[in-house]
């Protein structure tokens, strides 16, 4: 008969032939043995089957220091701290010394849990044991303070160490690694290497997530030298960091050199790294076309594949790509995971809300939601005009007890504000305080907008005095409110002060800067901020600046000099410069280029609604009812709807819709009633002035 501890060592994958040797060993009366005991209780743990494994553990009448330990193991490789500690504890409270492996087993799981007041208990009873400079359990030891962030204790840990090996020396680098701080992290690289310590994937994986920038390439291709002369570049974790390096440096092509490069080699990681790099730097094509290859070579797409894939999909013009990637989760049977359903919600919400109906029906079918989910969805009907329904899906994460972050709390506000429901708004800014959320710079420009909107400028002034004003978002957000105000010269004043705070300006600022002046006719200042954002600022002008100076020469009358500014444009205009264009031309009365702006738009964008409004707008001030005719027929043809404005009012804490057309409302016939008898009062007073005038 073979010897019962290679039984344990073949049969440690197979729970039923374990089970045998279990009942062949109390068959026998060898149970009481230590050391079967123990491969037994080990074999048990490996397999996860901890519940038996304990009640085995109860039943050895002679433990030894490895029974507890092997318990202790399996409970913190299962990701179960709290059984471990309690076995811990008890392992005291009977007597039994700790060992370098028991202490290296209960900081894995410390470090793996993030509680550091737990680690700092089992380095006092290090210290008292004598087991601090220990090789194995030291090196657990700075591990663990490296990952709950406290790396410089970790180095002090280091330090005190007599003997270290490659683990330690690769736990203390990747504790660096994690602040980001390249100095120490390299200067103890060199350290390593000089000492003659062997340097192994543990050692260049960790180092290779430093490099993320430009600036990095030439000191990227110099370490990638290394791992080539070390040996380990076709270890997967170092291949796979190295793809990552490289597109961090924005070197996609050396990334996919590098990849290519390894054929062979590739495991899922390795396809996720190249096909990230690809969306990263917007090469979407050769993405898809990598993702193809991957399906034929035989690989199958994890969460992350789909995910990153399907996230990258949510422009209009590739949506139909994204919809077939949608039938391919299907087809596998994945689309009711969380993560799946989370991209392709997001996926839905970012085409403009056309598809908003998909986002939804996938919403609803969900089994499981995070708050991934509820943030998606939430942000998605406020993006896109669905405030209405936001309002009410926030009460539902309100009633559902949905753990509330400042994404819920910023999309919710910007509802408040497009239906300009200060009471709820009020309510929620209070809900935000007792959260603590208020501070945030999203909610704060949020809060800022949604008073604003609510035409209580004050209070958005004082959400803006409140806050840290740290960065552009809330300075941009009250330059904002106070341009849309009419209030221009505040805005600007505003501008200055933000200027001599040494606050980062963005491409924002600037909008907000030339909606301004814009609203109260700055024409010559506003054109000069144009000229002298980039010599002077260090921004360069995009589209919806020009857009904005075209608006302020339009509302000025000098619409010659608007054209000659799309014409000298350094890039080719969009839609929202000609739009911006034919509205200054319905200001200015010009129909000649009216007509030839309209046109273009209508080639460009024959499905959109504003374009076909602006110009009846324009023709039904000439009185050109033919050509307004023409327009029309073709928006009914091409079944081209205008968008009905609506109007909201709060009355008693809750909302009422209306619009122009609308005869929906309950109390539709009261409201008429009213608005006769308003009409008639109107009326008579106009008489009655008429009279005495």
């Amino acid at each position: 008969m073979r010897p019962l501890h290679n039984i344990f060592k073949t049969c440690e994958s197979a729970l039923s032939v374990i089970e045998s040797t279990h009942c062949h060993i109390i068959k026998l009366g060898t149970i009481g043995d230590t050391y079967t005991a123990n491969n037994l209780l080990g074999s048990y743990v490996k397999n996860r089957e901890l519940q038996i494994a304990l009640n085995l553990f109860n039943e050895i009448p002679q433990r030894d220091t490895v029974s507890w330990n092997s318990l202790i193991a399996g409970y913190v490789n299962n990701g179960i701290l709290e059984s471990a500690w309690a076995v811990l504890t008890r392992m005291k409270h009977c007597g039994f010394c700790f060992d370098g492996y028991t202490f290296g087993s209960i900081l894995k799981g410390v470090a793996s849990n993030d509680r550091l007041f737990a680690g700092q208990q089992v380095h006092t009873c290090m210290v008292k044991t004598g087991y601090e400079q220990n090789v194995y359990s030291g090196s657990a030891l700075l591990d663990m303070y490296a990952k709950c962030g406290r790396v410089v204790d970790a180095h002090k840990c280091f330090d005190c160490m007599p003997d270290r090996n490659s683990v330690s020396w690769n736990a203390l680098i990747a504790g660096y690694v994690e602040t980001g701080d390249l100095f120490n992290s390299f200067g103890l690289f060199k350290s390593m290497h000089s000492e003659g310590v062997r340097l192994d994937d543990g050692t260049f994986s960790p180092l290779l997530t430093l490099f993320d920038s430009p600036d990095l390439y030439k000191l990227t291709m110099q370490f990638h030298c290394t791992i080539i002369k070390h040996g380990v570049s076709s270890d997967n974790a170092v291949f796979n960091a190295t793809i990552s390096a490289y597109s961090g440096c924005e070197s996609i092509e050396d990334a996919k050199r590098v990849f290519d490069g390894a054929s062979g080699e590739w495991d899922i990681v390795s396809w996720n790294a190249i096909l990230a790099a690809c969306l990263e730097h917007d090469k979407r094509a050769l993405a898809f076309n990598l993702f193809s290859e991957m399906k034929i070579l035989g690989f199958e797409p994890d969460i992350y594949t789909y995910t990153s894939m399907i996230s990258s999909c949510f422009e209009e013009e590739i949506i139909n790509q994204g919809q077939s990637l949608h039938a391919l989760v299907i087809k596998r049977g994945v689309e009711h995971l969380t993560p799946i359903s989370n991209s392709l919600m997001g996926m839905y919400n970012g085409s403009n809300g056309i598809h908003m109906e998909y986002a939804i029906r996938i919403f609803d079918k969900m089994e499981f939601k995070d708050h991934v989910s509820w943030n998606s969805m939430l942000t998605g009907l406020s993006q896109h005009g669905f405030s209405e329904n936001a309002l009410k899906l926030f009460q539902i994460m309100q009633s559902e007890n949905v753990e509330l972050d400042y994404y819920a709390f910023s999309a919710v506000l910007r509802s408040c504000a497009d239906v300009a429901t200060l009471q709820l708004g009020q309510q929620i800014h209070a809900l935000a305080l007792r959260s603590g959320f208020e501070s945030n710079e999203f909610v704060t420009s949020n809060l800022i907008v949604m008073y604003s909107k609510c035409g209580t400028i004050e209070d958005a002034r004082r959400s803006f005095e409140t806050s840290y004003k740290h960065n552009s978002v809330t300075w941009n957000s009250i330059m904002f409110a106070y341009a849309q105000h009419g209030l221009g010269h505040v805005a600007l004043y505003l501008f200055s002060q933000m200027e001599r705070s040494k606050v980062k300006m963005d491409h924002i600022t600037f909008v907000a800067v030339l909606t301004a002046c814009s609203h109260i006719g700055l024409v010559e200042k506003g054109y000069t901020f144009l000229q002298n954002m980039e010599s002077n600022y260090g921004i360069a002008p995009r589209m919806e600046h020009y857009a904005c100076v075209i608006d302020l020469l339009g509302r000025a009358g000098r619409l010659e000099e608007a054209q000659n500014l799309v014409k000298s444009m350094p890039f080719q205009p969009d839609a929202m410069v000609w739009k911006t264009l034919l509205g200054a031309c319905r200001l200015c009365g010009d129909v000649e280029l009216a007509t030839r702006v309209g046109n273009l738009l209508l080639e460009s964008q024959p499905y959109e609604h504003c374009t076909y409004v602006l110009l009846c707008e324009l023709y039904g001030h000439l009185k050109w009812w033919d050509e307004i005719a023409i327009l029309k027929r073709t928006m009914k043809e091409k079944g081209v709807k205008k968008v009905p404005g609506w109007s909201w009012i709060e009355v008693g804490n809750q909302m009422h819709t209306f619009n122009a057309a609308s005869h929906s409302h309950t109390r539709n016939q009261d409201i008429h009633q009213m608005l006769r008898k308003l009409t008639d009062n109107i009326a008579d007073l106009e008489n009655f002035y008429g009279l005495l005038g």
